[in-house]
């Protein structure tokens, strides 16, 4: 599918909602161009808390459609990719003076029956004196509730709906922003730019797919040229990473004095990421970064529960989004609501543009499927729903099957020891093998940057899965940079600038 054809849809925005929506849509027989002016998952869609979860919390603002389709999510999202999203148990500490014993248990009570739960298990009371979930924190907690959510690697997500809706026909340009976009005898003539080569191309499209995330509201001020454009409502939210604070495989939802919560969650195999904090966000999305006063609320607030307190020197890592909420008047960023909203301008002989305001990566297949409905307005019924019951690349197994499958990769490439396989399994699933291809020895991967990524791994992003940068490989397609030292992450980026280089010219 070139750029000079006229496509059905084209989508702004490479984030986790616009990689889903392009490939439901092509899916469904549609012509779908994505263009994205940065990385895959570049923005809020690698900031996330990495929940694949119902949101207990939002229960106590009454949001209960949003609640039980996102606790219905779980399942399907987790049969869908089993390598990146698995089950995870919470521990929720009661705590005196804070949310009643009887109302926690009853928001349980609702989580665990009103989103269709077959395979992960119910809620539980745990005596904290006793259980091992316990140690780690101060005595004076003696009772909690353990209940079921699910953990997702959220940029993977995103670029495995990229890297299917490509299989299946879509084009998908990263690093290439849109510089304007007007109507034109009933299409939309948009102008793009390819942000390294700063060369233009114009394409053509029946309709727009605005998903830009916090940048929604400027795309239609901008390239599309509304005026007193004001939709959503930026709110910040920062993580820290620490060294492992705890041995225990369960993670901790923690409420504070101040009516907020945060999860303290095992990560990546020898750290424990802590977040997130709620507050209104000002200024370019792209700048967005852990404040002062962040960092020292998420020490403290974990510090009220662990033994151990959590000190500024324990952070190893930070990372800051910009949630783009519908602005729906709420007094509080935390109060503000969750659920997404489509909006739908144009059509009747006009180009039509549908608008994405806010969503969470947990509802991110049932928001394309109503996109999809939206879509189907506009440009005529094609295929049926279809993304439930398929898999994303590398999720071909079974759903609890991913220890045997890192145990055959092991079996099958001897020469990788078992931690490897098993990160491999984990970022690749079944597609780890064609990643290895005829490697027959670690010699056959090539060059080790450090921390067991080799050259081969490298390649592969880079020509499967749009990476360009060290950055783009080390902090959202494996987390290697957790462990990779400043000079190695420089070695890297100068490999894969040789190597872009390289095959420019070939070109």
């Amino acid at each position: 599918m070139d750029a000079s054809a006229i496509h059905d849809v084209f989508v702004i925005g490479g984030g986790i909602n616009g990689c889903g929506i392009a490939r439901d849509a092509v899916g469904r027989g549609y012509s779908v161009f994505l263009c994205e002016m940065n990385d895959l998952a570049s923005g809020t869609s690698s900031g996330s808390t990495k929940l694949i979860h119902g949101g207990l919390r939002y229960l106590e603002h009454y949001e209960f459609r949003l609640v039980r389709e996102a606790l219905m999510e779980r399942e399907v999202l987790w049969k869908m990719a089993p390598h990146i999203i698995w089950p995870m148990r919470f521990v929720l500490p009661y705590a005196e003076g804070l949310r009643p014993a009887w109302l926690l248990r009853l928001g349980l009570f609702l989580y665990d029956h009103i989103g269709g739960r077959k395979l992960l298990p119910a809620t539980k009371t745990l005596d904290m004196v006793s259980d091992p979930a316990g140690k780690p924190l101060k005595p004076l907690f003696k009772k909690a509730f353990e209940y079921s959510d699910g953990w997702v690697n959220d940029a993977r997500l995103v670029v495995l709906n990229a890297r299917d809706a490509a299989d299946r026909g879509a084009v998908i340009r990263t690093r290439t922003r849109v510089v304007e976009a007007r109507r034109d005898n009933g299409l939309w003539s948009i102008t793009i730019e390819d942000m390294q080569s700063r060369v233009t191309e114009l394409v053509k499209a029946k309709l727009i797919v605005n998903a830009a995330g916090p940048w929604v509201d400027r795309v239609l001020a901008g390239a599309v040229g509304q005026n007193d454009v004001h939709n959503v409502r930026l709110v910040g939210g920062s993580h820290i990473v620490i060294r492992k604070k705890f041995e225990d495989p369960r993670a901790y939802f923690f409420q504070n004095r101040d009516g907020r919560i945060i999860f303290a969650i095992p990560y990546e195999e020898d750290f424990t990421l802590i977040g997130t904090t709620d507050q209104d966000f000002t200024g370019d999305p792209k700048d967005a970064r852990i404040s002062e006063i962040e960092t020292d609320y998420l020490c403290a607030a974990a510090s009220e529960y662990f033994t151990e307190p959590v000190r500024r020197a324990d952070i190893v890592w930070t990372y800051s989004a910009v949630r783009p909420l519908y602005d729906d008047g709420a007094s509080k960023a935390q109060e503000a609501t969750r659920d997404y909203v489509l909006k739908a301008e144009g059509g009747n002989g006009q180009a039509a543009i549908v608008n994405v305001f806010g969503g969470k990566i947990t509802t991110y297949r049932r928001l394309a499927e109503s996109m999809l409905e939206k879509i189907e307005e506009h440009l005529g019924k094609r295929g049926k729903p279809w993304t439930a019951g398929a898999t994303l690349p590398g999720g071909d197994f079974p759903v609890n099957g991913f220890d045997a499958e890192a145990a055959k990769l092991k079996a099958s490439y001897a020469f990788l020891d078992l931690p490897h396989a098993r990160r491999l399994t984990r970022l690749y699933g079944t597609r780890a093998r064609t990643l290895l291809g005829l490697a027959r020895s670690q010699a056959d991967l090539g060059r080790n940057f450090g921390a067991d990524l080799f050259e081969a791994e490298v390649r592969y992003l880079m020509q499967h899965e749009w990476a360009v940068t060290a950055e783009d490989v080390l902090w959202r397609r494996t987390k290697r940079g957790l462990r990779l030292s400043k000079d190695q992450a420089a070695a890297l980026d100068q490999y894969m600038s040789a190597a872009l280089g390289d095959r420019a010219a070939a070109e």
